[in-house]
């Protein structure tokens, strides 16, 4: 365990917990217990992906974003909407009349990321010629994916592509153009996306194979969609705002990046439980000939963000309206390749949340004494025992986190005994 704690955008609000177990049959990466009443997270193996926030009936996972007002802070506002944003909005006319919208919240410019999605699109298609690289290539731009495989595929991590997110990227090209067409200090510059769930804000705070974000923060779409709505009724269709292409657009939904990144041999899968399926098979070496894995926690990719106001269907519906890639051009020269600082500064690590102890002799004895208690458990996987299977229980009693007892059908069964020792102890008293 990390003497720090991480920064995790998703929380729990206890007091409305109800322990109904949702989200502990629902977490990925089994970083859910339910003791004393109450839901918990554990820190180590939380990726922020939404899902406990989709399950929970009571409201009570949420995810800390930073309010519109963050922006105050900065002489100089540049908004960074998010592709899906763009289908958050039934009877939008065209993508430049919404960004003229977002200028009208406060900033001084809009920046697609959409944008930043055409330059990474080119920066992958230029890394996927190189035949020393192990296959498939594994996206890098959904960080609950690239967590995920920190926390369960650490052998997958040398997959994954060393180009940053869209957003980082989209943030850097703005800062610069900005400062550039101002004439004014970069340091006075404030970049905020407008996300559209979680795990984006985890990742500019814990950044994944970079030391710092070139993002300042993080708005929610579900924040700002009321005020935005009531703008965009009077908003003028300046057509000159969208610069990027349909291929940038179409990364809001699941396919949208493999469809920009071209290669021969490509598979987009969406849905946290999708993908686990889908890496299984990769680490297994099932899927053979498979150039480019795209990978989205969301069903339906980012246009499914928890954060987002839309339904997942009518929003993805909407983009795929917005867009045509058949006569797409990234249009991405090859001078943006070196202008900036695309590729990942440091080496993906993986997460040792699912170790069982630093020292090996002492692993092999709990890994033992797991599987002894396992064996003796009756393999429902019920989740009353507040771990969400038997063998996570397994490991939270060697860890000291759980009490053999906790499990209701063992309570049930020493019951059972204790009241037949009482019975035979009732006949022989009587005798």
């Amino acid at each position: 365990m990390e003497a720090t704690k991480r920064f995790h955008s998703v929380r729990l609000e206890a007091d409305k917990c109800r322990a109904c177990t949702n989200c502990l049959k629902r977490c990925p990466t089994e970083a859910i217990r339910v003791r004393g009443g109450s839901a918990h997270i554990i820190d180590e193996r939380c990726i922020d992906c939404g899902e406990c926030i989709r399950v929970c009936g009571y409201h009570a996972k949420v995810a800390v974003t930073d309010p519109l007002s963050i922006i105050e802070g900065w002489k100089y506002k540049i908004a960074l909407p998010a592709p899906s944003l763009y289908g958050q909005f039934k009877n939008l006319k065209n993508i430049s009349q919404l960004l003229s919208a977002i200028k009208s919240l406060g900033f001084d410019e809009v920046f697609e990321v959409a944008r930043g999605a055409d330059v990474v699109s080119r920066a992958i298609r230029e890394r996927l010629k190189k035949p020393d690289l192990p296959r498939p290539v594994i996206s890098s731009a959904c960080p609950a994916i690239v967590r995920l495989i920190q926390v369960r595929f650490p052998d997958l991590i040398d997959h994954i592509v060393d180009i940053r997110q869209p957003m980082e990227v989209a943030a850097m090209i703005a800062r610069r153009e900005f400062a550039r067409k101002h004439q004014v200090p970069e340091n006075e510059i404030g970049c905020f996306f407008l996300t559209p769930c979680p795990a984006k804000v985890t990742a500019i705070h814990h950044p994944i194979g970079h030391e710092k974000s070139a993002v300042n923060g993080a708005i929610s779409v579900m924040e700002i969609y009321g005020p935005l709505s009531a703008l965009l009724r009077k908003a003028p269709t300046d057509e000159g705002l969208q610069t990027s292409s349909d291929f940038g657009v179409g990364w809001a939904r699941s396919g949208g990046e493999s469809d920009a990144v071209c290669p021969a041999e490509s598979m987009a899968v969406d849905g946290i439980a999708n993908c686990i399926k889908v890496l299984e098979e990769i680490e297994d070496n099932r899927l053979n000939g498979l150039e480019f894995f795209e990978g989205a926690a969301c069903l339906g990719g980012c246009v499914g963000g928890p954060l987002n106001f839309e339904n997942t269907y009518v929003a993805r519906n909407w983009i795929r309206r917005l867009v045509d890639i058949r006569d797409a051009d990234l249009n991405v020269d090859n001078g943006m390749m070196t202008k900036y600082d695309l590729y990942d500064s440091t080496r993906i690590q993986p997460n040792s949340a699912l170790k069982l102890d630093d020292d090996l002799v002492e692993a092999l004895r709990k890994m033992e004494r797991i599987e002894e208690i396992y064996a003796s458990l009756p393999g429902y996987d019920c989740g009353s025992c507040g771990s969400p299977t038997c063998r996570t229980f397994a490991e939270d009693i060697v860890q000291g986190n759980a009490r053999e007892m906790d499990c209701i059908h063992r309570m049930k069964d020493h019951l059972k005994v204790m009241a037949q020792q009482m019975v035979e102890l009732a006949e022989t008293t009587r005798e």
